[in-house]
């Protein structure tokens, strides 16, 4: 027997519709207003830190920018996850400890190197056998 799941107060999507026959040509969250206004403002301010003036082509791309950011921003924000949740982890993945990766830093001047030969009688073996190939050298000597 399958139960229905109960969660059908959020199928409701909290959107404004708009007075009767005087909607909005497009369906948007609430939370999609405040978050694209942050992020047109952001932009703009990108914008003229950059040295790109007030235009028309300026301000289209940017309020394409805007709608697309706010897209996919808005993907990961739902009623389970609010924006103040996914801002947060976002805060705490930056913030987090990173173990500390240092090379070591060594200087190989090709003059200073020498090639020493080996001796006629060391050479060592690879292998998987090369430790008891090794102590069977020293048993013959």
């Amino acid at each position: 027997m399958r139960l229905p799941v109960d969660d059908e107060i959020y199928d409701v999507n909290a959107v404004w519709l708009g007075p009767p026959g005087k909607t909005l040509p497009f369906r948007a969250r609430y939370v999609a207003y405040g978050v694209g206004a942050a992020v047109f403002v952001l932009l703009q301010i990108a914008e003229r830190r950059l040295g790109i003036g007030v235009g028309f082509f300026a301000l289209a791309y940017t309020l394409l920018v805007t709608v697309g950011v706010t897209k996919v921003i808005l993907r990961v924000v739902d009623h389970d996850r609010p924006l103040s949740a996914v801002l947060r982890g976002l805060i705490n993945e930056v913030n987090a400890p990173r173990a500390q990766k240092r090379g070591k830093t060594s200087i190989l001047r090709p003059a200073r190197v020498r090639a020493v030969p080996p001796r006629p009688g060391r050479i060592r073996r690879r292998g998987r056998h090369s430790a008891v190939a090794e102590l069977n050298d020293r048993a013959t000597r």
